[in-house]
């Protein structure tokens, strides 16, 4: 059995819409709750998995951080697929270009008008997923219809220009390439939005990341094609596997430590290698095997990927988690339960209200695109 053009690949669907439920769960401070309830100076089991949900401090590699390259190759399959299709139907590269252009735009603004509402205030930061989704979807747009070879090619000189920009660039101050703002990548933001940001990230990590939405596209190109299931997964982990082989290799034999805030080459190769394998499990549960009662459950998040997300990082964050806080706390509090316990069911609760609002939208086929 083969892909059939103009059918749906529920395994992206499904991808798309876990990552933007453990996004929501952010949003709502269920890891947060979590971590109150076993902080991480607690020992065991359930300390070390509490700590997945937050992005290593600086050199190392959680689960946390697998999500924005999971977001972003996702996207590039999304893109090679959705144009493919526009392709079929007579839509030139050229014509759908000017859409992708102004979606690219789209995201650019939201992206930014994101960070003036996280600060209250007009700001110019270009830190935001979106933001940074914007220009690697540009990038890999441009090249989707080079060769896969040529493609792949081109995403390693994307990385060797990052290495050369961070090991090279001989800014005073800023000479230090893997050091927390005292690298490249620091002082550009210095020059772009004149202040550097307090956790590390840094905007240049477009040109690393722009990788992670090229090999999308390729995965994109892979499970679209007339291939086998069994020779596409094939495919799939062989890929996965040589980039953890090459992440791992970098950071161990300490040419390129894994560092995800600034996206060494070493981090992109084994976040990506990470996330393929993902893609290549969720396509054999989903797609080949049809194990699939439960992926309503994900898909409802994922047909309104930006919608949801813009709500939990707006109105969720800012309001609806407070109002959902006062009702489980009015409800729960005479029964004595603690306060971080009623915390964590609050979070629990205002997940599935936003979830609820998916699940709502979908049922009316209201879907919200830019």
């Amino acid at each position: 059995m083969t892909f059939q053009p103009g059918t749906r690949l529920l395994s992206l669907d499904v991808m798309r819409g876990l990552i933007m439920i453990l996004l929501a769960a952010e949003s709502c401070m269920l890891y947060v709750s979590l971590q109150r309830l076993i902080p991480a100076e607690a020992s065991g089991l359930g300390s070390l998995l509490v700590q997945q949900f937050f992005h290593h401090p600086w050199h190392g590699l959680r689960f946390w951080d697998l999500v924005q390259p999971a977001f972003m190759l996702m996207a590039g399959s999304a893109l090679y697929i959705s144009s493919s299709a526009k392709e079929r139907r007579g839509i030139s590269w050229e014509s759908n270009f000017k859409h992708i252009l102004l979606r690219c735009f789209r995201l650019f603004v939201l992206g930014t008008a994101l960070h003036c509402v996280y600060a209250g205030k007009l700001v110019w930061e270009l830190w935001n997923v979106l933001t940074q989704l914007s220009v690697t979807t540009l990038i890999a747009y441009l090249i989707i219809r080079q060769p896969a070879a040529w493609q792949v090619v081109f995403s390693l000189m994307l990385l060797l220009l990052t290495e050369l920009l961070y090991r090279f660039a001989d800014v005073p101050g800023f000479d230090q390439p893997f050091t927390e703002h005292h690298n490249f990548g620091a002082w550009m933001d210095t020059v772009l939005m004149g202040k550097i940001n307090s956790d590390g990230w840094v905007a240049i990590n477009v040109i690393p990341t722009a990788c992670h939405t090229i090999w999308g596209v390729l995965a994109g190109k892979l499970l679209a094609s007339e291939c086998s299931h069994q020779l596409k997964i094939r495919y799939l982990l062989f890929a996965g596997l040589a980039c953890l082989f090459v992440g791992y290799a970098l950071d161990i034999s300490e040419i390129t430590p894994i560092i995800k805030r600034i996206s060494t080459s070493s981090f992109v190769f084994a976040s990506g290698g990470w996330v393929l394998l993902i893609m290549a499990f969720l396509y054999w549960l989903t797609d080949v095997t049809r194990l699939n009662m439960y992926a309503w459950v994900f898909t409802v998040a994922g047909m309104n990927a930006i919608f949801f997300y813009l709500f939990f990082e707006t109105i969720g964050i800012q309001w609806f988690n407070g109002i959902v806080a006062i009702f489980v706390h009015g409800f729960l509090g005479f029964t004595g339960t603690p306060a971080n316990a009623l915390a964590l069911i609050s979070a629990f609760c205002t997940l599935a209200a936003e979830w609820y609002l998916c699940y709502w939208l979908y049922q009316r086929k209201i879907f919200f695109k830019i």
